[in-house]
Order: C-alpha cells, then structure tokens, then sequence
C-alpha cells in the first residue's frame, strides 16, 4: 500500500423523496470545492435518511475508490459513473480496499479518522444507478468503500492527501473483513478474530 492517497473529490448530499413510495434517501451527492469540516457525525452540511442503517459515529464518512470507476464504466457501458456517483462522501485515488485495513488511522485533511467497516449497500444503491444488481455486484467484485468513525474533527478539501498514520490490523484487509462478513458460511477462527479485533 501507498502511504497516501489523493483526495479527488468531497461530495455532502441532502435528504430526499427521490422514489415514490419509498423511504427518503440522501444517496445524491455533490461536489464541494471548499474546505469542509469534519466533526464527529462526518461532513458538516452532508445528511443521512435512516441512521439505523446509515451514518451514526462509526459510519460517520464514506470512501470510496476512484480508481474503480473506470472498471464500472467499462463493465457496465455506462460513462455517467465518476466520483461520486454511489454516494461517497471521500473519493481518492491510490487506495483500494486490497489496501487499507480495518482499524487503520488516517489523517485526512487536518482530521484524524479510522477505518470502521467496509459498506454493505442496499436497495437505495440500486435504484440510485437504476441497476438492480448493483448492491449484488459491489459485494460480488469487493469494491464496497469503506467507512470512517472521526477521532479528531479538521477539514478537508479537494486535493488534500490522506495519509497512513498507523496500521494495528495488517492481516484484516477491508477486502478481506468484508468477504468474511457477507458469506453465507463465515470460518468459525476467522468469526472467532474479528470478533475480537480491539
């Protein structure tokens, strides 16, 4: 893994009734070029609609890959897919979920995360993108994102850097966790260690 990785893009979304019928979401995000917080809830100015399953202190950002975007387009034929565009609220290039690592701490901007759990996208996902394989597809290629709790508020702006500041589960790559965590039969030594994984 490279130590650090570039901010290319911070995206903040507000709640809305976007489908009859269904619950509110706040999945549309959009690009902020200015400094912007980062508190304990996440982006000063981003929203969530249902904090049972989204945001909350340990799913306080969500990152996600842009190195990936360019295998979505591709696969999927689809040139509308860019940064941003499955509501993350951190786009960088330079890391994936191979990697980072679950319990990593990162400075990003001036604030100091770590990394919590890989994302595990729901129906909202599917019809943002108007595929309904969607969700299915991020768990079947590992290309979930992953999400941060806040360990110190700052800012952060397009460009910065997110910078490795330490690594206390080097055998628990996001990729990996998140597999575990999604198969219909998790190993019981591995159930046994992410258990209890500090």
């Amino acid at each position: 893994m490279t130590p650090e990785a570039r901010i290319v893009g911070v995206f903040v979304g507000a709640v809305e009734n976007r489908w009859p019928e269904k619950p509110p979401s706040a999945i549309r995000k959009s690009a902020v070029e200015e400094p912007v917080e980062i508190n304990f809830s996440g982006l000063v100015g981003d929203a969530q609609a249902d904090l049972n399953v989204h945001g909350g202190l340990d799913k306080a950002l969500h990152h996600y890959s842009a190195d990936h975007y360019r295998s979505w387009r591709m696969e999927l034929g689809r040139e509308d897919l860019v940064p941003g565009g499955f509501g993350e609220n951190i786009s960088t290039s330079g890391w994936t979920e191979e990697a980072v690592c679950i319990g990593d701490i990162v400075a990003l901007g001036s604030a100091t995360v770590q990394i919590s759990q890989g994302r595990q996208p729901c129906w909202k996902l599917n019809a943002y993108t108007e595929n309904e394989r969607m969700a299915w597809l991020f768990q079947k290629t590992g290309r979930t994102g992953w999400y941060y709790r806040v360990l110190a508020p700052g800012m952060v702006i397009q460009g910065d850097v997110a910078t490795l500041i330490e690594r206390p589960c080097r055998e628990w790559s996001v990729r990996r966790v998140t597999a575990a965590r999604l198969t219909r039969v998790v190993a019981i030594e591995e159930a046994k260690t992410l258990a209890e994984l500090p």
